[in-house]
């Protein structure tokens, strides 16, 4: 028998192995997902968490429960790919493979920037992109009785590039329904000129953010914290002071890909941008936030990845040509507090524009406009994950690839 090997668990893992499972022949292919994490986490949750919106109990549930019979479900940590021998060292034994699917994800390492992660660290410097400290971050806010809340992006790449301002949204929101709004100064740190990493929508995020008073400031490269003095320090010597740090530390492909030698100097793996091959082997996919694409590392992204990877694995398998299908599509909504959200449909080459989604000119939902039916959708999501998309079945009239119908696209700006 030939061996698929996956290695990661988590959202882009998870659906690979659904996919698959019904689709190689059972007689010829054995596939084995490797992680040494027990726990699936929802983490487009990770931004409810702070606010009460969710409970934990919603965000976990245990990986084994979706990964589909005859897949072989190894926990063990992954101590190194060898991909000279076409193996994958773990803890306990050695696995050989003819196909590796690398989905490692993307974790954040506030080691990374001098005086993040000391002893202020969630105490009154905290992050939200991990289930400990949206858990953290919750427990102060509960208590906290106002001052100059600062959200941050340390560097990009990060997962889901606009959860950032969504947490600004929505501790406003949050806020003003504790009736403390004029006690908290809210301010958004970016090492972006703007809010966004797409022109058309910044636009509107920045017009969202005046209308909220959220201070932002641009083009603040972080080099350290002074934590004894609540001031961050970028590397012109600007300063931005706080008494709540909310932050996106800088986010790294896994360990493994960097002691594998397969990464880039983020320990991303160098991938074909329309195919999912590796640029280095070609038995080798990579998939979600694991790659260097120039797309968004978001939930998204990945699942309509998995759709196109799928068929090209299927391809490779039979020694046929590969599909440059994959274009970078995104779709994301973005909370904008008070029961209201935005949605965005991008690729690669097309920013988001205003339009309906997913029908044209009927919607349900409009794009870079806010409205209660596009936070519905957003709430609607978390049934959508757990019982659709990390299970690999197709979300109806929603394609891999972006379409144009329903978009009002100038041509001219593509």
């Amino acid at each position: 028998m030939k061996n698929l090997v996956i290695l990661g668990a988590g959202t882009s893992g998870t659906m690979m192995a659904n996919h698959l499972i019904h689709k190689l022949d059972k007689e010829d292919w054995k596939i084995t997902i490797v992680d040494q994490y027990k726990t699936h986490y929802y983490q487009p949750g990770f931004l409810f968490l702070p606010f009460d919106i969710y409970k934990t109990k919603q965000v976990i549930k245990k990986g084994k429960k979706f990964i589909p019979k005859g897949v072989r479900y190894v926990n063990q940590k992954i101590e190194k790919i060898i991909h000279q021998e076409n193996k994958v060292k773990l803890e306990g034994e050695y696995l050989d493979y003819d196909i590796l699917i690398i989905a490692t994800g993307t974790k954040i390492a506030p080691e990374e920037t001098e005086g993040m992660k000391e002893k202020e660290w969630h105490k009154s410097i905290f992050d939200f992109y991990t289930f400990e400290g949206a858990k953290a971050l919750r427990n102060k806010l509960r208590k906290w009785e106002g001052g100059k809340l600062v959200v941050h992006i340390t560097e990009m790449p990060i997962k889901c590039p606009v959860a950032p301002l969504e947490f600004a949204f929505l501790a406003d929101s949050y806020f003003i329904n504790k009736g403390m709004r004029d006690k908290v100064e809210i301010e958004f740190v970016t090492p972006l000129d703007g809010a966004f990493t797409k022109p058309k929508a910044t636009q509107a995020l920045h017009y969202l953010l005046e209308d909220k008073n959220i201070k932002e400031v641009t083009d603040f490269n972080i080099e350290k914290i002074d934590y004894e003095n609540n001031t961050m320090i970028d590397y012109s010597g600007k300063k931005v002071t706080y008494d709540l740090l909310v932050t996106v530390p800088t986010n790294l492909g896994d360990e493994v890909i960097e002691s594998s030698g397969l990464g880039d100097d983020m320990n991303f793996v160098p991938t074909h941008k329309g195919t999912l091959q590796s640029k280095k082997h070609e038995n080798i996919f990579a998939i979600g936030d694991a790659t260097n694409l120039p797309a968004s590392k978001a939930g998204s992204v990945a699942h309509f990845e998995a759709e196109i990877l799928t068929e090209n694995i299927l391809l490779y398998i039979n020694d046929k040509p590969l599909k440059d299908k994959f274009d970078g599509h995104a779709n994301c909504f973005i909370e904008t507090g008070h029961g209201k959200a935005l949605l965005i449909d991008f690729n690669y080459n097309q920013e988001p524009v205003e339009g309906t989604f997913p029908f044209p000119g009927v919607g349900p939902l409009n794009l870079l406009k806010e409205s209660r039916m596009n936070h519905m959708g957003k709430m609607a999501f978390k049934w959508i994950y757990w019982n659709m998309l990390i299970k690999g079945i197709h979300i109806p009239f929603v394609s891999a690839t972006m379409t144009e119908k329903g978009k009002k696209i100038d041509n001219n700006n593509n």
